[in-house]
This record gives C-alpha cells, structure tokens and sequence, in this order.
C-alpha cells in the first residue's frame, strides 16, 4: 500500500509536546523543508532529539516550538558559528538544555531500538552530567561489582529524516554518511521519510544499492526535492549559504513567518 502523503498532511499526525527525532548533521541532510513546515503549523511544547544540531534545532526555537533538547552539541559548525536562537532561549529559560556527548544521545536511542530502558556508558566517570542531567543514573554491575553510569532510552514519538531515495512502501536509502538517521528510524515510534526522488516499487530489489530503512518502519512518505536545502544533500546540491545567512538575520519569530511564507510561495 503506498504510504505517499503531502508534507502538511504528514505533519498534522505530529502532535503538540512530541518527543521528536530530526536527522542529518550540522549542515548536511536535515529535513528543513519538514523543519518550516512544523514552524507553519505553529506546533508547540516539542521535545528534540539530534546529535549535532544547527540551522533546524535553531529555527524551531525562533519559531517558539521547542520545549527541550537531547543533543551533542547545537552549532552550524562554520563560520556562521553557533546558534542564536537556541541559545537565547536557553539563556531566558524557556528552552530545557539536556547536554549530552554525541555517543550518549546515540546510547539513549540503542537502548529504545533494543527495547531496553537505559544503556550502559562509559567516559562519564568524572562528568557533572551524570549529577545535574535527568537521564542519567548510575547502577551497581551485577556481575564484577563496578558502578556504571547508564543512559535512560530516549524513545522519539516520530522520527523525521530526509533521503535520496525511497518508494512508495516507504523503502528508503540514504547515500553517503548515515549519520543517526537509520537508529533514529529503529527507536522511534512513527518514522516520516522525505525523498529527493520516488523510484518505481521494484527499484531496490532489481538493484545492488539497496535501503538501509525499510518500509515496515516507515509511517508515511514525501516527495520532496530538495527537502534538505539549505543545507547539503549528496548527489544533489551543496550548502546554500546565501539563505542560511538570510535566516541569521531575521530579528525575530514575525519575521521568520514572512519568511517561511516566502518560501511556501516559491515552492508553489
């Protein structure tokens, strides 16, 4: 049955205060034009979930929809630096920081893809976080004795992430970096895949390339081009700086609207 879908239509199944899982890296893959669309939508209370996050953890956050954040890091890991908005909202407290190492985040998700509550972690031994972070614990080993520090399993309601491929199923492949993309689809709960091309059900079995997410995981599907602009996508296009620039130079969250409305209108 195909799982294709219009992005609005596949966003409205997102509800307010969803735990939610974004893929890519920096600047490279994000789902941004999943990422304007849940601005539009005005969806609020939003819990991300990202190893290294940049121009979509911080547009969500001048948008008003971030609750809290499970990261790595947040930066645009350039020379546009870190990240305005997610910072401010930090600083005045309307944005829950939960820091995390990249590996942690990538632990905290194994643990839901294996369905386990927590995942052991080492290098944490003389770490602040494990004192002052709400997922972190510290549990006895049964078996030498030693104390571990333990990630609780972060289980994302969805999961959004952007590919070269995918069919109608929801077969769907990435080329290049993985990133977190392939875990975050095994540990979500829901998975919404958007693809820079549709190919003809058939197409991965007659080919060597096959998909690294299969359809049975996947919810629903876009067509989408260039659904990763502005930022990079293998194959297709590189970093668009000249429109990550016009983003950093918004001043506030009614002007971001104009701005996404510009875009809307473009894309018609």
């Amino acid at each position: 049955m195909s799982k294709l879908t219009s992005l609005p239509d596949a966003l409205k199944a997102i509800p307010d205060g969803a735990m939610l899982a974004l893929g890519g890296n920096t600047l490279n893959r994000a789902p941004m034009t999943a990422v304007y669309e849940l601005a539009r939508q005005q969806k609020r209370g939003l819990r991300l979930v990202k190893t290294a996050g940049a121009m979509d953890v911080d547009l969500l956050c001048l948008a008003g929809c971030v609750h809290s954040l499970d990261a790595g890091f947040v930066s645009y890991e350039s020379h546009f630096g870190l990240c305005p908005h997610y910072r401010k909202g930090v600083e005045q407290g309307r944005i829950q920081s939960n820091e995390h190492a990249c590996y942690t985040v990538i632990s905290a998700l194994r643990a839901s893809a294996y369905g386990l509550p927590f995942m052991p972690v080492a290098g944490l031994r003389e770490s602040d976080l494990r004192k002052t972070h709400p997922y972190f614990a510290t549990v006895r080993d049964p078996f030498g004795g030693e104390e571990l520090t333990v990630v609780r399993a972060l289980r994302p309601d969805w999961a959004i992430v952007h590919v070269q491929q995918a069919d109608e199923l929801g077969n769907a492949r990435i080329d290049g970096p993985l990133y977190e993309d392939v875990l975050m689809t095994q540990a979500a709960r829901r998975v919404l895949v958007t693809a820079e091309e549709i190919v003809p059900e058939g197409f991965f079995r007659r080919s060597e390339q096959k998909p690294q997410i299969p359809h049975f995981l996947v919810h629903s599907v876009v067509h989408q081009p260039r659904g990763a602009s502005p930022s990079s996508c293998l194959n297709h296009y590189p970093v668009d700086e000249e429109d990550v620039a016009s983003f950093l130079a918004l001043p506030d969250a009614e002007a971001l609207t104009a701005w996404l409305n510009d875009r809307g209108r473009a894309a018609r």
